[in-house]
């Protein structure tokens, strides 16, 4: 079985390489976007199984590159934010995220969260399969 492709957008260099370090040891490919232009570049190639979502990032924020993303694929979205108001949480959940993770990133929690969206969307799948036949 292929290993599960993940794409990181965030600015920050330190955070994309704790994703760099951090998902392959967790059985993941990684890609990482340090920009939302970048991503858009990347998705264009590629389609990601999953996508961590920086939400302050300079030009086009993770918010609306995430309802762009929702738009136009169906890959879930996990934002990863420094911020953690009940506002930004409900945008980004409003605006297309499967789930929502507060900066600073522990890698139990991340894998957690990771597989909680991959379990929901085979269980998705799995209920479109029955509901087609």
């Amino acid at each position: 079985m292929a290993k599960k492709k993940i794409l990181a957008v965030d600015d920050d260099a330190s955070i994309c390489e704790f994703y760099s370090q951090g998902l392959p040891a967790l059985g993941y490919d990684v890609a990482c976007a340090n920009s939302a232009q970048k991503a858009k570049e990347w998705l264009k190639n590629q389609k990601p199984d999953l996508i961590l979502m920086d939400i302050m990032m300079p030009g086009e924020d993770g918010i609306s590159l995430t309802r762009d993303i929702r738009r136009s694929f169906d890959i879930p979205v996990i934002v990863v934010s420094g911020l953690a108001d009940a506002a930004t949480l409900n945008d980004a959940l409003l605006f297309g995220a499967a789930d929502y993770l507060v900066k600073p990133i522990e890698l139990d929690a991340l894998k957690a969260k990771i597989e909680r969206v991959f379990q929901a969307v085979e269980r998705r799948r799995g209920a479109q399969g029955k509901g087609a036949s």
